[in-house]
């Protein structure tokens, strides 16, 4: 019959198309500003290693002739811990520190000689800053080492980045 369609059972799956999957993945990309594209995306906590890899970013940065991407992953505590139950749910938990970092880099003098932006993201340090390095198409991430005993019994951020990272990992004593 002309002009009619079979209307499709609700039940069928759909399959994604490839090809809308990657064009949302570029205008995610995209939406990222073009300075700090292939640029270098450091991990900031504040701590003293933490600053001594964002010291070598701004230097790589500046070796480059591109933006620093500064990362700062917000706590978030597994609900399992004060609730007692089987599924892991994640609290996001207020952190001000990010707000507190930012004024603290933005009256920083060493972060004028490149062009630099201060990303928070809550979740696994690890899995954040790989997400922000690929959205940045990012060259580098820099990261300070783990020093003490909770980076031996857990695995340091670094060590388990450098294993899973798409993209070269500078890990700074």
């Amino acid at each position: 019959m002309a002009g009619h369609e079979i209307p499709e059972p609700a039940d069928r799956e759909q399959v994604a198309d490839p090809l809308s999957d990657l064009q949302a993945a570029e205008q995610t990309r995209a939406s990222c500003d073009p300075a700090f594209r292939h640029g270098v995306v450091v991990g900031f906590d504040g701590s003293m290693s933490s600053e001594r890899a964002l010291a070598y970013a701004i230097g790589m940065a500046r070796r480059l002739g591109s933006g620093l991407i500064i990362v700062h992953v917000a706590n978030r505590l597994p609900t399992t811990v004060w609730a007692g139950c089987e599924p892991p749910v994640f609290v996001d938990v207020p952190d001000h520190r990010t707000e507190v970092l930012g004024l603290e880099l933005a009256c920083a003098d060493y972060l004028a000689e490149v062009p630099w932006i201060l990303v928070e993201r809550g979740g696994d340090i690890c899995h954040e800053l790989e997400e922000v390095g690929q959205e940045y198409s990012a060259d580098a991430i820099v990261v300070g080492s783990t020093h003490g005993i909770v980076g031996r019994i857990f695995g340091s951020v670094a060590g388990r980045l450098a294993r899973r990272a798409q993209r070269p990992v500078v890990v700074i004593p």
